[in-house]
């Protein structure tokens, strides 16, 4: 009886969720395609919010850049073209480098780590986007970074004139100190950037390498653990205030779920797309100390370089973590 009650009262709720406003639909443009790990947990999330809701607000997920393209996500977010979207957090890096810190190489390079730095970004990750009228909702991390290559890879020197996929600022300057030659790629434009020629070598995840069919295009695979990045989910902060309180909660509760199991996706991502690197035929190389030493001493000189020009949020986040 009592478990009736409840479901009762919880239907009631929604009940009066649906009828007490105006139903409405969000449209959410989302930079990955709906296999992608990040999709699938956005997707959940707009189930939540819906079923919370009782249907008074309901997210239409548009995945793989088909609404806008992944650079143009958040500034449709801020101008409210559209209410909500995700993109990924450190191309933001460029406006200051707090956004980009989680793709450092070797700050943090593990899921502890990563834990803990997006600990000590978010609060002041909250206030720098509070300033352009946005909200964070939720973060979720990729699988470490690791390396991809047509060769085994034993130093640092061995990736000298390589054409290296790049996906941000951080990576671009990561390619030109082990002297690549860097060329923004977007994620769905991988196979063909590898066909053409314009690129043979990426830093990514397994995620990322299984999603692109690397095995198509590459033969080795080093795991190096670079750097964690994250995804964030953002609302235009107006058009969250404009929702009921009730409401507003709902979103909020979603939120705080979809960011607890993407952590956890993430975490089972990883061991099971290597996994299927290997499957496909693809050398999964340990990497060689050799190889480790050399990029963590670029890592280290990156974080220099960034801290000696970066704002005093960015240098407060790095304080806070190491801290802890």
């Amino acid at each position: 009886m009592n478990k009736l009650a409840g479901f009762a009262a919880s239907a009631l709720l929604a009940l009066g969720l649906a009828t007490g406003a105006t139903a409405q639909t969000w449209d959410m443009p989302t930079p990955y395609s709906d296999a992608v790990f990040h999709t699938q947990n956005i997707n959940q999330f707009a189930a939540d919010v819906k079923e919370a809701t009782g249907g008074a607000l309901q997210i239409t997920v548009h995945s793989a850049g088909s609404l806008f393209k992944h650079g143009d996500i958040k500034n449709a977010v801020r101008s409210r073209q559209v209410p909500i979207g995700e993109f990924f957090l450190s191309r933001l890096a460029n406006e200051d480098a707090a956004f980009g810190l989680d793709s450092l190489p070797f700050l943090a390079a593990s899921y502890d780590e990563a834990e803990r730095l997006w600990a000590a970004q978010k609060p002041i990750i909250t206030e720098l986007l509070a300033r352009q009228n946005l909200m964070p909702l939720f973060a979720v991390p990729w699988p470490a970074q690791g390396l991809y290559t047509k060769k085994e890879i034993r130093t640092v020197d061995d990736l000298a004139g390589l054409k290296f996929r790049a996906y941000n600022a951080a990576l671009e300057t990561f390619a030109t100190l082990v002297g690549a030659s860097p060329t923004q790629v977007e994620a769905p434009d991988i196979p063909q950037a590898f066909a053409t020629g314009q690129v043979e070598a990426m830093i990514t995840s397994p995620s990322t390498g299984v999603s692109s069919k690397a095995w198509d295009f590459l033969t080795h695979y080093s795991p190096i653990n670079a750097w964690v990045p994250k995804n964030i989910v953002v609302v235009n902060k107006k058009a969250f205030d404009a929702l009921d309180p009730e409401i507003r909660q709902a979103v909020l509760d979603a939120a705080a779920r979809a960011e607890a199991r993407g952590w956890e996706m993430s975490r089972a991502e990883a061991d099971a797309k290597t996994a299927i690197l290997a499957e496909n035929g693809i050398t999964v190389v340990v990497p060689s100390p050799e190889l480790l030493d050399g990029l963590k001493q670029i890592g280290a000189r990156m974080l220099e370089d960034t801290l000696a020009s970066a704002s005093d949020e960015a240098r407060a986040i790095v304080e806070a973590y190491r801290g802890n």
